[in-house]
Parts: C-alpha cells; structure tokens; sequence
C-alpha cells in the first residue's frame, strides 16, 4: 500500500526519529551524480557531499559512503564517451579511475580535517561469514576513530558487479547497511524519488513515503539507465526492500540537488522514506541476504505452508527436485512449485543426498543414507523467509 500525507510536520519529527535511532548511517552516491556528462568527476558536487557528510562526522554520528564513480572517473582519465563492454577493459578503466575518485575525496575531506579509509568489497567477501564480521569490525572501528569509510565494488577483479544487473552499488550499500542493527540507507539518484508513475509524465507525484510494500511498486517502477551507470530505480527497490526487511529504514533521493543531504541530515522532508518492515538479528540477515546461494531446493504446496505459514523446518518429504552444486551446511536458496524464491537456509544435506531422499518419509531417511541422518533438510532456526 502507497501511503501518501502532506503533513510536513509530522515527517519532520519521522525522519528526525530515524536519525537518532539509527546505529549506522550509509550513503550511497551514483555515477550520474558525481560524473560531467563527459565522464569526468563532478568536483563541485563531491566537494558539497564531502562537506555534508563532515557536518555528520564532526556530530560523532557513524556514516559510511558507498560510492559508484571508479568506472566513470577511468572514462573521463582516459578520454572515454561510451562504457567499455570488454569486462578487461571495465576493469583496467575501474583501476584507472579508481585511484583517482578516492584522491578527490582525499584531498576534499582534508579541508574540513577528517580522514578517509578506502574499502573495496564484492558481493563474495561479504558471502562468506567470517570475511562479514571482518568488514563489519573493520568499519566499526574506523568509525570510532571519528573516520569515514569510502566503500566501493572491487571492480578490478570481481567480473559479476561490473555486469551485475543489481547494479550500481545498490546491493553493496544494502550489505553494508545490513552489518548495522538499526541502519539508514541514503540512496542519492538522479530523479527525486519514487513517483507513482514514469516521471517524465507531467501528472506523476512523488511519493513521500512506504510504509508497506505491495506488487504495484515494482509495477510502476520505469528502467532509466545511462552509459556511465548500471542502477535504476528498480535495482533501488531492491535494496530498499532488503533493507526495511531486516530492521532499516531508507531514503531515494535526488543527489543531484546540493542541498538534499543537508536536508535529511535535518530531518527534513525530502524524496521517499521506506519504513522498515521487521527486525532480524544479524545472523539471519547475512543468511537471507549477503550470503550466495550454492543451489536450490523446489518445495511443494504443502512445504511451502508449512514453513511460511506454520513456522515449519522443511522436512524431505516436501522437496520436489534440487539443483546446484552444494554441500552440508552450505545455502540453498528455497522455491515454490512457480519458481518464486520464498527463502534461504543452510542445509543439513549436500544435493548428493537431497537428490536421494527428496520425496522421502522421514522414517525412511536411516536406511537410504544410513549416518549422519537428519530428521530435516533444513531447520527451522537456520532458515530465513521472504516475504
């Protein structure tokens, strides 16, 4: 459901509440907002970030920056007007550029007298549990030291986000969100937020704020993507819907306009606020959303019921088929008979065996793999659903 109201007041005191309960601040800015429409960096509106972001660090408020721009900077170093397709040319252009997007940022912070640490992450390193409470510790400590984490996408040797399809750092910033119990992500776009239809039709409005998510929001959502970019806002939609599924909050907003930060920093009203959904505990939000699936479990009608309705652990009774390459204690991700991802768990069997007892009683599990026997595929505690 759309929820719309024109009482500024009150979202005043809404975002207001937001800032002050929020454990982790993370902004993520894209490549059309800190790139020239040659490619080079946009100085000026780095300068004017860096400067909002200080105002946030000199107040000890913890705030993390998950920037695009490395690809775009190489463009504009090199003298490039189109995107290379060639994935070593993306990535000898991100090593290019990126040198020279965190020594903008490096010189501009000085000014206002705080230090940068640069942190380049993949979508795997968070993966894994242990290299996820390393990141974590790690951006922890260095906001303790009163320091601002600059994260990137490690472009130079992860292939998959430099063709990602979720694009743009958007699914990175909503993992490095999801390291902070209560957190608020900041997505800075180049449109004003998410409007109830395409936003060049001069009858759509914005929308100030979700309060819950329904199918029309997808539905409405128009692609509009850009040779220096690889986001849209339905790649944004994604990580706002990750993001209040775990226990944060989230603000699309135009980063094109100078004083748009400013502006949230002061809990004023300004592009769409997306009110959480439900808490999760960290370990169920690494499970449901930084981990990779290594394959996946299809469930009948009546699995699906079972664990989504009734709190169920999945039994192999209620699995269909298995695919992947998998084992014991490994994600799987969790699908109904239509395909429709509805979870993810970690397994107590290797696909070897699933394929073996899927289908199977219970009471027949002893004799087909005879040790190691377990009454559930996956247990309830180490599932984690979608809505």
């Amino acid at each position: 459901m759309l929820i719309a109201d024109s009482r500024p007041t009150m979202f005043s005191l809404l975002y207001d509440e937001i800032l002050k309960t929020s454990d982790g601040i993370v902004v993520k800015v894209g490549t059309n907002v800190l790139s020239r429409k040659d490619g080079l960096l946009n100085e000026p509106r780095i300068v004017q970030l860096c400067c909002d972001l200080c105002r946030m660090i000199k107040q000890k408020r913890p705030v993390v920056l998950v920037t695009s721009g490395a690809v775009g900077a190489g463009m504009g170093q090199l003298g490039l007007t189109e995107r290379p397709t060639e994935i070593a040319e993306l990535q000898a252009v991100a090593a290019i550029g990126q040198g020279k997007l965190i020594e903008t940022y490096a010189q501009i912070l000085r000014l206002y007298d705080v230090q940068c640490a640069q942190i380049l992450l993949t979508a795997d390193d968070l993966s894994n549990r242990e290299s996820y409470l390393n990141a974590r510790n790690t951006i922890l400590t260095l906001l303790h030291w009163g320091i601002l984490p600059i994260i990137n996408e490690n472009d130079t040797v992860s292939v998959a986000e430099l063709h990602s399809t979720f694009g743009d750092n958007d699914r990175l910033a909503a993992l490095v969100a999801n390291l902070f119990e209560c957190p608020l992500l900041v997505l800075l776009t180049d449109v004003d937020g998410l409007f109830d239809r395409d936003p060049t039709d001069p009858d759509a409005q914005l929308i100030p704020v979700i309060k819950e998510w329904s199918s029309d929001l997808v539905q409405m959502v128009a692609e509009k993507r850009s040779s220096r970019s690889k986001g849209g806002m339905l790649s944004k939609l994604k990580a706002a819907k990750m993001i209040t599924a775990s226990g944060g909050n989230v603000i699309i907003a135009n980063g094109d306009r100078e004083e748009t930060l400013r502006q949230i920093f002061t809990a004023q009203e300004t592009g769409t606020l997306f009110l959480t959904q439900h808490y999760l505990t960290a370990r169920k939000r690494w499970l449901g959303f930084a981990v990779q699936a290594k394959g996946r479990l299809v469930l009948d009608d009546g699995a699906v019921n079972a664990v989504v309705h009734k709190g169920k652990s999945l039994l192999p009774v209620g699995v269909v088929s298995a695919d992947g390459s998998f084992e014991r204690g490994e994600t799987v991700s969790l699908v109904n008979a239509g395909g429709e991802e509805i979870g993810r768990g970690l397994t107590n069997y290797s696909i070897r065996d699933v394929l073996r007892i899927c289908g199977k009683k219970t009471s027949e599990l002893q004799e087909i793999i005879e040790q190691n026997v377990y009454a559930e595929v996956i247990h309830r505690d180490n599932m984690q659903l979608f809505e």
